[in-house]
């Protein structure tokens, strides 16, 4: 019996399953400043934009395309400064930068939040404005600023919550792993070599 309750549970969650490895890893190798992280982070990407989707949870779902963009954008970006171990340098993040993408994240949350709740989206506030402040960590981590990591670890603690309350347990799970990573992201990234500001 528990083995056919395993099997039907592997069988119909599959996406979120290989949406969870695909994320853990792709993180990982986001904190080792590897750029194998963004292929890996692509499948995550599309993965979840498929399992938010069904769970309508309509800014998640659309933060997964915006994701999609950052990840094919962060992919290139690194690979202009890839040294020769394999790591990127880290970049500083000017505060008219970090202010500009603070305003923009609050503007973004109202916007978002007044449209999905037509949609009748599930926590239309609390959704849209996690999903317009992650993308603001997508673009920090994008352009290999450390602020990403700090701006991640309160993202992804608020998304724990939103998704116990939502049923999604194997992704919230993902997302206490991910506050996880995050901490290690930001250690090992204060560690890195930083190459000198340059207007962004």
């Amino acid at each position: 019996m528990m083995v056919h309750s395993l099997a039907r549970y592997l069988i119909s969650d599959w996406k979120e399953i290989a949406g969870w490895i695909t994320t853990l890893l792709g993180i990982w190798l986001t904190t080792r400043r590897k750029l194998l992280c963004w292929p890996i982070t692509l499948a995550a990407d599309i993965l979840y934009f498929v399992v938010f989707y069904q769970a309508k949870l309509l800014s998640d779902a659309l933060l997964q395309l915006f994701f999609i963009g950052f990840t094919l954008y962060g992919w290139w970006n690194w690979t202009q400064d890839v040294k020769q171990e394999g790591e990127v340098r880290v970049a500083p993040l000017p505060l008219p930068n970090a202010t500009v993408a603070v305003i923009a994240g609050i503007v973004g949350t109202f916007l978002l939040a007044t449209i999905t709740t037509r949609l009748h989206a599930a926590l239309p506030y609390l959704d849209a404005s996690l999903a317009c402040f992650s993308l603001v960590a997508s673009w920090w981590q994008a352009r290999r600023n450390i602020a990403n990591w700090w701006l991640w670890i309160v993202v992804d603690m608020l998304y724990v919550g939103e998704y116990i309350y939502k049923d999604l347990w194997l992704t919230a799970i993902l997302y206490l792993f991910l506050v996880g990573l995050a901490i290690i992201g930001l250690w090992e990234w204060r560690k890195a070599p930083e190459e000198p500001q340059l207007a962004s």
